[in-house]
């Protein structure tokens, strides 16, 4: 079974500024603001909504398959993906255009600032749903506005269930954009920040728009998760952390999780805490992916984690 990841690659230049944003931004300044952070630490990685996904659901033995629209600067990140035995079979590379490009600065309250080049990703909608054979199940995340509407359309067409994570794309959306989103994806996948934008858009409270999907999932960062299915609402513990190195992906590798856990028909209960723990595994290392971990790794901190093992 294959995951079809509708969405970004990108390039995510990464800086660290050791202080706090709020020290430099003045309340009564925001509407002229003008200020420089400086950031002595600084790297450069391979990210993007779509290739995060992609690379935390190959980590948990699952086949996803990336369809993304990329520049002609991606050699380096397809060399990545080869190493990792990623497809990229539907990733389609748009001449005269750069690869994604996102520029994130984060303090030391892990907020973070973020500016992105969407370059090749704005053709998001040269690619087709159809396109992909063999695919039982879809996300959608942040992508080229158009591609972002033209996939859902294109996965309800072809049957095929799909979870919508509007992420960074949601100031794309109006409100009935965001009601059309629902009305197609089985299940939705936002942060609180988010999930408080989603109902203010469409006038629908969480358990309004809970009633329209399978399930409507809400990621709470140190505060775990909850998931509003079935008419309940299931509150995930987050995992254990030893580390907390970088914050950038952690949303991502959670949606992996919930990926592999619908993949395997598995209950909310269980695919929730997988998500949870592949989060926590990315969040002990900076970049989007620099963690790695074997399956029986991954297992046994499962184990020591929650008390019980995913196999039951």
């Amino acid at each position: 079974m294959s995951a079809l990841i509708c969405g970004s690659f990108a390039y995510d230049t990464i800086m660290v500024f050791q202080d706090q944003f709020k020290n430099h931004i003045l309340s009564d300044k925001t509407h002229m603001i003008n200020v420089s952070f400086l950031v002595p630490e600084m790297r450069k990685e391979f990210g993007g909504c779509a290739g995060n996904i992609a690379y935390n659901l190959k980590l948990l033995g699952a086949e996803p398959v990336p369809m993304a629209t990329v520049g002609k600067d991606f050699a380096p990140y397809a060399d990545w993906l080869n190493q990792h035995n990623i497809r990229q079979d539907h990733i389609k590379e748009i001449a005269d255009s750069y690869t994604g490009q996102a520029f994130i600065t984060t303090d030391l309250d892990d907020n973070q600032i973020t500016a992105f080049h969407p370059g090749a990703m704005s053709f998001a909608h040269q690619n087709t749903v159809n396109q992909a054979e063999n695919i039982s199940i879809g996300i959608i995340s942040p992508d080229g506005r158009e591609g972002m509407i033209q996939h859902a359309q294109q996965f309800k067409e072809a049957g095929i269930p799909f979870i919508f994570d509007p992420g960074q794309g949601m100031p794309m959306f109006d409100g009935q954009d965001l009601l059309n989103f629902i009305d197609q994806a089985q299940w939705i996948t936002v942060n609180d920040y988010e999930a408080q934008l989603m109902q203010e858009r469409t006038g629908l409270s969480a358990e309004q728009i809970a009633k329209k999907v399978d399930a409507f999932i809400i990621t709470l960062g140190k505060g775990g998760s909850i998931i509003y299915t079935n008419n309940k609402v299931l509150e995930v513990p987050p995992a254990t952390v030893s580390n907390l190195a970088d914050p950038t992906g952690c949303g991502d590798a959670y949606r992996g999780g919930i990926l592999y856990g619908l993949l395997n028909k598995m209950e909310w209960e269980l695919t929730g805490r997988i998500a949870s723990l592949a989060g926590a595994i990315k969040i002990e290392q900076h970049g989007t992916q620099n963690h790695h971990f074997s399956r029986s790794d991954f297992d046994a901190r499962f184990k020591d984690t929650f008390g019980f093992t995913i196999s039951g």
